[in-house]
């Protein structure tokens, strides 16, 4: 058994080493929507701690989504140097911050916006925690789009441009590369960079959902009432649980900004929440390859049915618009999903049942 897995995650491997140089073959379009799936699921792994392990409620997720991306914006942009005579002064050659620092600071950050959401929250539960979660979202996206007068630090509504691209160790993602005389694009090395970081995010996800802090999140989740009772210290948990899963959002939020070279605050709508708590829920909530399954299915569905929108929009003589098609086609395979498969594409096992008896 042990070596019919171990067989199975090599091949795994190998075919996601492969698939963006296979997909580059038909353009570095196909590429860009494997990295967005890659970062949907950096961030659906991420709610998945506070929605799947911990049973609370967020709606306002894509928040810690949105402090990451702009802190690494204003960390790798002209705009602190152009705008603040002193950051000019203190860096004449401008602003270039490394990733061994963005990665560290941007989980950091989120961690601490997340606990500074969990600690109101915590006598809140089901719809209330639903609405304030969501209400702390939409406060960020507006702060964003107003923080450009009378001090202009997010640039507002126009957003931030000129992000640089990642570097590391003097090679930068921005630009392609060639290794044994095959090109290699820049869209190509985000996905690797990408598909480590969701590597290590599945490993750290993995570990806590074994160990005593996973199993204590989880019993929040089955019963808050009787966990207190057991003498599980509840509120330290769930703001762990706040920090933890921020985490995952600040780190993608700055690979986002790193990857697009530009952001604004439409990036940051309430429907990224909704998409991503979408992801876990159709998937399977609190199992991680389900939770993988649906980030990759439902962020690249509506980029694939967008090849699908434009024939049937011919069909129809040019009377449904291809975006309104697009959308109608997303919302029936979410709705056929639920139906067919109500607990999740690839849901957890079922929990209750007996545990095999071990002979002395």
């Amino acid at each position: 058994m042990k070596q019919k897995q171990i067989i199975v995650f090599l091949l795994a491997a190998v075919g996601l080493l492969v698939v963006p140089l296979v997909l580059q073959g038909f353009g570095n379009a196909w590429v860009r929507i494997a990295d967005m799936a890659l970062l949907y699921v950096l961030l659906a792994l991420g709610l998945n701690i506070v929605v799947g392990y911990a049973g609370l409620l967020d709606l306002g997720y894509v928040a810690f989504f949105a402090i990451g991306a702009y802190m690494y914006a204003l960390l790798a942009s002209p705009h602190l140097t152009e705008t603040f005579p002193m950051f000019a002064a203190m860096f004449p050659n401008g602003l270039h911050t490394p990733i061994w620092v963005i990665i560290p600071v941007a989980a950091g950050l989120a961690a601490l916006f997340g606990v500074l959401l969990g600690a109101p929250t915590l006598r809140l539960r089901g719809d209330y925690l639903a609405i304030v979660t969501l209400g702390f979202g939409e406060i960020i996206r507006v702060f964003m789009n107003n923080l450009d007068h009378p001090v202009n630090i997010t640039n507002g509504p126009k957003g931030m441009g000129q992000i640089d691209s990642l570097s590391f160790f003097g090679m930068s993602f921005g630009r392609k590369i060639e290794v044994a005389g095959f090109e290699v694009a820049s869209v190509t090395l985000y996905y690797y960079l990408f598909l480590v970081l969701v590597v290590f995010s599945v490993v750290i996800s993995h570990r806590l959902q074994l160990s005593r802090v996973g199993r204590a999140w989880m019993a929040i989740r089955e019963d808050e009432i009787a966990a207190k009772a057991m003498g599980i210290n509840t509120r330290n948990l769930k703001l762990l649980a706040f920090g933890m899963g921020a985490t995952f959002g600040g780190v993608s939020g700055a690979m986002f900004a790193s990857f697009q070279g530009f952001i604004s605050p439409e990036s940051f709508s309430l429907m990224e929440s909704v998409m991503i708590v979408a992801m876990v829920v159709l998937g399977g909530i609190g199992h991680l390859p389900g939770v993988i399954l649906g980030a990759v299915a439902l962020s690249a569905l509506p980029e694939v049915l967008r090849y699908v929108a434009g024939p049937l929009q011919s069909v129809t003589g040019g009377r449904l618009d291809a975006s309104i098609l697009r959308q109608l086609l997303i919302a029936l395979a979410m709705i056929s999903i639920m139906l067919m498969r109500p607990r999740g594409l690839w849901p957890a096992p079922e929990h209750g049942k007996a545990l095999p008896s071990t002979k002395a």
